[in-house]
Formats: C-alpha cells, structure tokens, sequence
C-alpha cells in the first residue's frame, strides 16, 4: 500500500478521534475516490504514490471548481465548505509551484525542444507536463507556455 493512502488512513483515524466533521468527510472521499480508482479498469490494482497524488488533485479540483460555482450562484455557504475541503486535501499534495518557477520550467522546456510559435506548444508540453507533475494544474502550465510562445 502506498505511504500516502497509508497517511490518509491514519490521519482519518485521528480525525473522527477528534471529531473534526471537515476533515472527516474529506478524508472519506478522497480514500473513496482512490479505491474507485483503485477498481477501475479490467483488474483490481494498488496506486502508487504518483497515482494517488493525481487523484487527490483531480478531487482538490473539483472542489475548487465547485466553491466557485457556489460563490458565483450566491450560495458562501456551500462556496465555503468546498473551499474547506479544498484547504484539507491540499495539505497531501506536494507545493504548487509559484508563477516564476512555472515560467522558469516553461522556458526550459521551450529551450529543450526548439520550440517556436504556437504550433509547438504539444511539443513543449509533452516535456514539461512530467516535470510539474502534481505541483501545477494542467491550465496553468499551459497558459504559461502559450505566453511563453506567443509572437
């Protein structure tokens, strides 16, 4: 079993010992969307770390996504309790990286490949999505990158 499932488990142990409603629930769904996860496909597997850091990030995304949306409808009521377990889940992915180290990479990347103009932006992103794998979402590599290229 992988150290972060492992930490999960333990960690949602601690939480329900404490009564923490938040964290509880959070941690629930993230190990539920794992083990879905886990199921999915033609046989049973156990992610590893890496996989369970994609998951996290696709759960820590929609709860993003849904807090705006709440936010936008008028409803700070639901919009805070995403952000809640948006705050939770953030706590096992590795650091977002910040906008220059982001662009740093995105010009790396661009340097790597010989990439100029638009067109090449599949190329420069097949190298540097492995590189920020889990530390930035795929929209702002990519809106990097297409600064990075435009004329």
């Amino acid at each position: 079993m992988s150290a972060l499932k492992d930490k999960l488990k333990a960690d949602l142990s601690v939480s329900m010992k404490s009564r923490d409603e938040v964290r509880t629930r959070t941690i629930r769904m993230a190990l539920a969307a794992i083990s879905t996860e886990e199921v999915s496909g033609k046989a049973a597997r156990e992610l590893s770390d890496e996989e369970v850091v994609k998951v996290l990030t696709k759960e820590a995304k929609k709860r993003r996504e849904a807090a705006e949306a709440f936010a936008g409808a008028g409803r700070t009521e639901q919009s805070q309790a995403e952000m809640d377990e948006h705050a939770v889940l953030e706590g096992y992915l590795p650091a977002q990286l910040s906008d220059e180290e982001l662009e740093r990479l995105a010009d790396e990347a661009i340097a790597e490949t010989g990439a100029s103009g638009p067109k090449a932006m599949g190329q420069v992103m097949k190298v540097l999505t492995p590189k920020v794998a889990g530390r930035a979402e795929g929209g702002r590599v990519a809106q990097a990158v297409r600064a990075r290229l435009s004329p």
